[in-house]
């Protein structure tokens, strides 16, 4: 019925039907697309025509000259159109294109407010008054002031440019958080306005304080601070104080705001110090509101602290406490009222920087100035101002802070020796019986100081102040010892001290302690004692003979004898009734031990070069020879004791024990003679004319043992013939004296005498081959000759004695002590110029 459609026909029919629609289609995306581009372009013209509109309009406001160095002294204009410019001006700010608008913006503001009330409609703070636009006014000034410190936060106070804008903005800060300086309030209208605009400028600071403040003037100081040469003049660092100042004064320094203040501006390196050297009004500022006394009652409070040193790293908790040392000094009334609140914080900033120090160096660990090795990296700017922190902390140990710390030990000295002079001289007749009345009463009156006393526990916590700051700042050691110790009041006064604590030093006190609880040393009183050891010890050995014998500078030679007699008890009874664990001691792992120990071997090496005690002073009576001969091997104490002082014991009862237990590890080692057996022995044989060269040959390199066994010589004399006799002792002996004889003369170049013919090593010596190995040889040599018990005549020189018994490695040491053995005219023109 219906005719057949042509297939091809009907193709082209389907393709110029999809033609059409997709040419519609395209025509449709075109016709959008020229909708859209159209709108770009209409918008973009239109922003760029309202962005000139607005630079135009703003540019007509600030008056920017063309010369950018061109004095600035715009017309003012009417203060709502100047706000209703900026407004369209902060539509289309972009920081990095309109930053120079902005300051010519601050310029302008500045110069509005200099205008007298005679002419305020064109003072930008007018607007205050104009209740329709007020609160959007306060926005604007709030954000006008935000932008100031994020530009503040971008520049680098090294450029001259940046310094410049610096300061512009802190003086646009200074200006509009503070209403003291406007102009528009003289005047009686200024009395009723005063108070609102004061509210105003609180809740200013209160939104700058909320959107970071404070972290942006701490990134501000310490880019101008941290560094060798500040960058601030005296006008800068007052305005950024000042700025820090006004929000805790606006809170009535509140605690949340006073931590915010300690860990953003106190933790500044060096603030106090320059603030002090630059700018006298601000630190003024800091004393009037207390800062320093606020400080310390909030870093007393356990969560306060807790905040802050959660958040402070170690070396900016260091630089927290050398500010509030530069800030206690200024502020002395402060420091004096609240004198155990400073020493509690000071202790626990210690502690604080206590946790990143580190024994050694590793891989995790840095070079610090003051505390040295430190678990946490340092910035190079923190570095550079270390110098200035040093200065800061080293008041810990000035004369006036020593003052203030010991002022209750001091005047206790002071009292006591007022009332020793205000005593009446006897009359002759009742001088036997008032002597004799002293005598029975010196024991019940020698405690003058309970442990549990007021000046006791101040006096005992000032020392431990002092001792957690030696072992925390270890590169300052030296220094603090010295401001200790030649503090000509202190030391004195700790001897004081320790003679009323009871007899022989208070010895009791201190065993009791120790018996209580052993081991234990947390209890304040070691730290007085060890702070005294290690002062006097620091200090004593800087005395020649004149100023310790004649002048008795500082103690007399009864005070050295009382006080060697109680640090030998003391050492005795901790060591030999194990107060402290043996495996403490010989690790050198106890303080107040180490110091009493160093301090009594400085003084007896001092008697032993110039006798100031009796003979016998230093033997100890409770140690009986016959028992220290039996009970040297089994007992560890008395090993140790013997270690630490041998001079407990005669020299005489130490070589029997010497040769007692040389009997026996010969016996040991099978050394010894039997009628059954004969121990091995070496041969060596020597010529007359080489006796150096042939024993050094055949005996350098044998075995210990072997050195220890029988050593048997045969001589050849000068024609090459075997000397008769052959033995143990006696020939070897005289090769013995020999060799020494020989190895110690001059001529051979391995030693030289000084002008009292005493033997040291030679500068020389290289010349001879195998020099070290020969002074190897004369070592054993002699060490043969102790063991034998020959006694052979070698006066070395004391210095060189020093070096041998490695007494050299303490910290005690002074090498001025044994330059005389060395070069007498030297030490005695050295010694003149240290009196000139």
């Amino acid at each position: 019925m219906f005719s057949k459609v042509d297939s091809t026909k009907k193709n082209q029919f389907l393709e110029q039907t999809k033609a059409l629609r997709e040419e519609r289609a395209q025509d449709k995306l075109k016709h959008d697309a020229a909708i859209v581009i159209q709108a770009g372009a209409r918008g973009f013209i239109t922003r760029r025509r309202l962005h000139r509109e607005i630079c135009k309009e703003i540019g007509d406001v600030l008056q920017i000259p063309p010369d950018p160095g061109a004095e600035y002294k715009p017309r003012l204009k009417e203060a709502l159109d100047v706000y209703k410019a900026i407004q369209k001006f902060f539509f289309i700010f972009n920081k990095d294109k309109d930053a120079g608008k902005f300051d010519y913006l601050c310029r302008y503001l500045l110069a509005s407010m200099d205008i007298t009330a005679d002419n305020m409609k064109v003072c930008y703070v007018y607007l205050v008054l104009n209740k329709t636009v007020v609160l959007p006014w306060i926005a604007q000034i709030k954000e006008v002031l935000w932008k100031c410190c994020t530009f503040l936060k971008s520049l680098k106070p090294e450029v001259h440019g940046d310094m410049k804008r610096v300061n512009l903005y802190l003086t646009m800060l200074i200006t509009f958080t503070s209403a003291g300086g406007w102009k528009i309030l003289k005047g009686k209208l200024g009395e009723t306005l005063t108070p609102g605009m004061n509210q105003l400028c609180n809740n200013i600071m209160g939104h700058l304080n909320t959107k970071g403040l404070y972290p942006v003037l701490k990134g501000l100081l310490a880019q101008g601070l941290s560094r060798t040469k500040i960058l601030f003049n005296s006008a800068t660092l007052s305005a950024i104080v000042s700025l820090s100042l006004r929000p805790l004064i606006a809170a009535n320094f509140s605690d949340n705001l006073m931590t915010v203040f300690v860990l953003h501006i106190m933790s500044v390196p060096a603030l106090l110090h320059h603030v002090s050297v630059n700018s006298g009004e601000c630190l003024n500022l800091l004393i009037t509101h207390r800062i320093f006394r606020r400080a310390l009652d909030l870093l007393t409070n356990e969560q306060s602290t807790r905040i802050i040193f959660n958040s402070l790293e170690g070396s900016y908790a260091l630089c927290l406490l050398a500010n509030l040392v530069n800030l206690g000094m200024a502020e002395l009334e402060g420091l004096v009222e609240n004198t155990q609140s400073f020493m509690s914080v000071v202790i626990r900033l210690l502690e604080s920087c206590k946790k990143y120090v580190m024994n050694k160096k590793s891989n995790l660990t840095n070079w610090h100035p003051i505390i040295g090795w430190f678990s946490h990296k340092s910035d190079e700017s923190l570095n550079a101002a270390m110098p200035h922190v040093k200065e800061q902390i080293k008041l810990l140990w000035s004369e006036k802070m020593i003052k203030i710390l010991f002022s209750d030990l001091l005047t206790y000295v002071e009292v006591e020796k007022e009332q020793a002079a205000t005593k009446k001289e006897p009359s002759p007749s009742k001088n036997i019986l008032k002597k004799a009345i002293d005598k029975a009463s010196s024991k019940s009156s020698a405690t003058k100081i309970k442990l549990e006393a007021p000046l006791a526990k101040t006096t005992c916590y000032t020392c431990a102040l002092y001792q957690i700051m030696m072992n925390t700042l270890s590169q300052l050691r030296m220094d603090i010892l010295s401001g200790l110790s030649y503090n000509k009041i202190l030391l004195p006064a700790l001897w004081k001290f320790l003679c009323d604590l009871g007899p022989n030093c208070g010895l009791k006190v201190f065993l009791d302690l120790l018996t209580q609880t052993p081991n234990s040393v947390i209890h304040p009183v070691f730290s007085l004692l060890t702070v005294f050891c290690e002062t006097a010890a620091h200090y004593i050995v800087t005395l020649d003979d004149m100023e310790m014998y004649e002048q008795r500078r500082m103690f007399t030679l009864e005070d050295y004898i009382k006080m060697s007699k109680f640090l030998n008890l003391f050492v005795y009874k901790v060591t030999w009734n194990n107060l402290i664990d043996l495996k403490i001691l010989e690790n050198g792992e106890s303080e107040v031990y180490n110091a009493a120990h160093n301090l009594l071997l400085l003084l007896y090496e001092r008697d032993c070069r110039r006798p100031y005690a009796e003979k016998d002073h230093w033997l100890h009576r409770d140690v009986k020879p016959s028992v220290f001969l039996k009970e040297t091997d089994k007992d560890r104490a008395m090993g140790l004791l013997m270690k630490k002082t041998p001079f407990i014991i005669p020299f005489s009862e130490r070589v029997k024990a010497f040769r007692l237990r040389v009997r026996m590890e010969k016996e040991s080692l099978g050394l010894t003679e039997s009628a059954a057996i004969s121990p091995q022995s070496t041969l060596i044989t020597v010529h007359r004319s080489r006796v150096v060269e042939d024993g050094y040959r055949q005996l350098a390199q044998i075995p210990v043992q072997s050195m220890k066994g029988v050593i048997r010589v045969k001589f050849v004399n000068e024609q090459g013939l075997d000397e008769a006799g052959i033995d143990q002792d006696g020939v070897f002996k005289e090769f013995l004296e020999e060799t020494i004889s020989k190895v110690f003369d001059p001529a051979l170049s391995l030693f030289k005498v000084t002008t009292e013919q005493k033997l040291y090593p030679s500068s020389t010596s290289f010349i001879q081959e195998n020099h070290l190995y020969l002074f190897d040889f004369v070592g054993k040599m002699l060490a043969k000759a102790v063991y034998e018990g020959i006694v052979v005549d070698v006066p070395f020189a004391p210095f060189f004695l020093t070096q041998i018994l490695q007494h050299n490695q303490s910290t005690m040491y002074s090498p001025l002590d044994e330059l005389p053995s060395l070069d007498p005219e030297l030490a005695k023109n050295l010694s003149y110029t240290k009196v000139k």
